[in-house]
């Protein structure tokens, strides 16, 4: 079983987009425009002769932070598995972010830190979109929309219609005004052959279900509460020049960090440094720009010149209280021609730079469920089977991660198949910041490459131990 969800992770990774597809619906409805309903549409695009995003933000001026995607002021860089599979259903993309200002970084500026030590090289040339979100998105947005069959209604999806138990259309009503005025909107309805849910974490597609008789997906929290604090920088040296592009900086309970769990910086577009800091619980890493700037300066590395200069946006704070998942492959009764992407299915903790990267391999696991002679006419179980496999490595990582931090803290007791995991990964981060090929392994993983699984081979977990003693003898 670990072998054939490993094979079928790596797949989905892997999968280039089809050619010559039939076309399966005369209109297909995307419930939101962010990364993931984008996509989405993309994929679309190829099987259906009109295809709807329905977004109530408004999305025409250009690279504006939106309020539908609260965290896009925080820091975003693109993993490369995301990027990748970005680039292949929109060739170009990574280099009209880069005509535009953004950094495509390679590892030989990329810096990597656990407490105050430098995680070792991997010798694998692994490339960072550093970029802001709301000009990824933007260009994202562009492509997208500039296909001759794909448009954008501005408008707030309600709820559903249904018919022989199949979603046959969505309700709508017109977008909350920008006075917050919540008087009488205009509503209709939009026919459609087949809906996808991208209306992110706040996503009220289970009560609809729910409402209508059919199965509400189990919801499940992981209470991992975390602060960011997130400021722009004036970047006076340009990309080519500096030796250090991305910094990712990760520091134990017991580091004296002064309550920054995670601090991070990206050089983005505009000679701009984008940082931020993280920190878990009641640590919050610094509302105003003077306390942000001594705690990046208390911190190990360069974040402490990065941050000395102008400030060209101030600190943006976000919390976010709990990771978040509904196992739609649980509920037995669903409808036809629906399925639910990104957020809306699960939402992590950000900064382990996941969201974009399973936005698009959820994109890779509808191509796949279309292209594979589904019976668009029953439930997607196959879809959500697929997406599975893609959700559950993402949170292994993620909220794996954070549980075992929380119950470090807590001395919370915890299983004894749990402990022996997390001794096993302990081991293997151990090992990254010395070993090569236990790094590279770890960072497949991170970079959403590999399946978790990969990391629990015999093989590495006993290299793991070799150069852990190695290092420690030194």
């Amino acid at each position: 079983m670990s072998e054939s969800v490993t094979a079928l992770f790596e797949s989905l990774v892997g999968a280039e987009p089809p050619h010559d597809v039939p076309v399966l619906f005369d209109t297909a409805c995307v419930m939101g425009g962010s990364i993931a309903g984008l996509l989405a549409a993309r994929v679309l695009s190829d099987r259906a002769r009109k295809v709807v995003i329905v977004e109530p933000d408004e999305t025409s001026a250009e690279a504006e932070s939106r309020s539908g995607v609260p965290q896009d002021q925080q820091v975003h860089t693109l993993l490369p598995a995301g990027r990748l599979w970005i680039e292949r259903w929109l060739p170009g993309v990574s280099q009209e972010a880069q005509d535009r200002g953004a950094s495509l970084v390679g590892p030989d500026k990329q810096f990597v830190g656990y407490d105050d030590i430098r995680q070792a090289r991997d010798g694998t040339d692994h490339q960072f979109l550093a970029v802001g979100r709301p000009l990824l998105e933007s260009i994202v947005r562009d492509r997208v929309t500039a296909l001759p069959n794909v448009s954008v209604l501005r408008a707030q999806a309600t709820g559903l219609r249904y018919g022989d138990g199949a979603v046959v259309g969505v309700r709508l009503a017109g977008p909350v005004p920008s006075d917050g005025d919540q008087g009488e909107r205009e509503e209709g309805d939009l026919a459609a052959d087949f809906v996808v849910d991208a209306m992110g974490r706040s996503s009220r597609l289970s009560n609809w279900l729910g409402q209508n008789g059919y199965d509400q997906p189990r919801l499940e929290r992981l209470a991992s509460p975390v602060n960011y604090a997130t400021a722009l920088f004036e970047r006076p040296v340009k990309f080519p020049e500096l030796e250090v592009a991305t910094v990712l900086h990760l520091f134990t309970p017991q580091y004296p960090s002064r309550g920054v769990s995670v601090a991070a910086a990206t050089a983005i577009e505009g000679q701009q440094w984008l940082v931020m800091l993280m920190g878990y619980g009641d640590n919050r890493p610094g509302r105003t720009t003077d306390e942000f700037r001594a705690r990046c300066a208390a911190l190990p590395g360069i974040l402490g010149d990065i941050t000395s200069g102008d400030v060209t946006r101030e600190v943006v704070t976000y919390r976010q209280a709990d990771s978040r998942r509904r196992h739609f492959t649980e509920a037995s009764h669903l409808p036809a021609r629906l399925v639910s992407v990104g957020d809306a299915v699960a939402s992590f903790n950000p900064v382990y730079g996941q969201g974009m990267s399973s936005a698009a391999l959820h994109a890779s696991c509808l191509a796949s469920y279309l292209d594979g002679g589904a019976d668009v006419g029953e439930a997607a179980t196959e879809f959500f089977q697929l997406q599975q496999t893609v959700v559950d490595a993402a949170w292994a990582v993620s909220a794996g991660g954070d549980a075992a931090r929380i119950d470090a803290e807590n001395g919370t007791e915890v299983p004894k198949e749990v402990r022996r995991q997390r001794r096993a990964m302990e081991r293997i981060a151990g090992a990254a910041l010395v070993d090569p090929d236990v790094s590279r392994a770890f960072n497949n993983v991170s970079y959403m490459l590999r399946h978790p699984r990969t990391l629990f081979d015999p093989k590495l977990l006993e290299k793991a131990t070799a150069a852990a003693e190695r290092a420690a003898e030194k």
